[in-house]
């Protein structure tokens, strides 16, 4: 199974679902990825291979502009279908997509323009899918890597749940897998860094004058492996630093994989439990284990990062068929 490829349809499906009611249907080819994220990823890579040209070089690349705004209108054409579904139904659900439709300025009593609420609903499907679907691949490469942490895992889960189904008042109690996200974020942030601006001129560190103004880049891979903050082991797998009793001795803002502040992930809260939800019912009804024992980690970048070429192999647990865990 190429799980990265599956989690990035699970987390477009479901966000698409849960903020706008609209089913994509991502399983329904496995062949090939939803038009939306062939589309999405064209773009990224295209805005990135713009962003490192002179503009003179980007002047003269006529079809691959003609390409990048093929694509941009395609992801629009996909949104404009959305709210224009959404337009259509009598009872529609009170989501999110239905507070920007209906939504109105409380001083000016405006709305917000189809085109807005396009981009928004762009936003919210590119950001609210890719990071999501990178945590969840990271933590299963981490996970079969280190399958006594994928036991003790499964344990927790076999604990708390058993066999019923597993429902968000399950998640709370369930403090090893909390800790396995954490850290898989620690070790690979899907989002790898953030930019801080100081107010003021100041000095970082003792060491470094920051003028007022001075745009710094923070590199989390680098910030979130400081052998100071996490130990001598910092580069190693270790969940069991974060669990709540060690987790609350690090120092404060030095675990920070969300972003940073008022621009941090609006979205954290979703994500989280989504992606709490997705890692023990996988753990509950499935074995795993790498598809390619030797295989070495190596990483897809576009908006996000995530494994590249990572796959793993697949068996039910509890004696399940295909057709009683459908049913179930």
């Amino acid at each position: 199974i190429n799980i990265t490829d599956d989690f990035t349809r699970l987390t477009l499906d479901t966000i698409a679902l849960c903020t706008m009611d609209f089913r994509l249907n991502s399983f329904y080819n496995n062949e090939t990825m939803h038009p939306f994220v062939e589309s999405m990823l064209y773009v990224l890579r295209e805005a990135d291979v713009q962003s490192a040209l002179p503009g003179i070089a980007n002047s003269v690349r006529i079809m691959a502009h003609r390409r990048m705004l093929k694509n941009i209108e395609a992801m629009r054409t996909i949104a404009r279908d959305i709210i224009h579904d959404r337009r259509k139904k009598e009872n529609p659900a009170d989501d999110l997509l239905n507070t920007l439709l209906n939504g109105r300025d409380p001083v000016t009593g405006e709305g917000m323009s189809d085109e807005s609420i396009i981009d928004n609903v762009i936003t919210f499907l590119v950001a609210g899918h890719e990071t999501t679907s990178g945590l969840l691949s990271f933590t299963f490469y981490y996970l079969v890597q280190h399958p006594d942490i994928l036991k003790k895992a499964q344990k927790e889960v076999d604990e708390t749940v058993g066999q019923a189904q597993i429902s968000v008042q399950h998640l709370a109690e369930l403090p090893y897998i909390d800790a396995i996200l954490k850290e898989s974020l620690r070790m690979m942030p899907t989002a790898p860094g953030f930019t801080v601006t100081p107010k003021k001129a100041e000095t970082l560190g003792g060491k470094w004058l920051l003028n007022a103004g001075q745009p710094i880049n923070v590199l989390l891979p680098a910030c979130l492996r400081d052998r100071s903050i996490f130990g001598p082991n910092a580069d190693e797998f270790s969940p069991e630093r974060m669990l709540a009793e060690n987790f609350s001795k690090l120092p404060p803002n030095s675990w920070k994989p969300f972003g940073n502040g008022e621009r941090s992930c609006i979205g954290r809260a979703f994500a989280w439990q989504e992606a709490q939800l997705v890692v023990a019912m996988i753990l509950q009804n499935f074995d795993l284990v790498p598809d390619d024992p030797s295989y070495t980690l190596r990483i897809k970048e576009t908006l996000t990062s995530k494994p590249d070429g990572f796959r793993v192999r697949a068996t039910l647990r509890h004696r399940q068929t295909a057709t009683g865990l459908f049913q179930h």
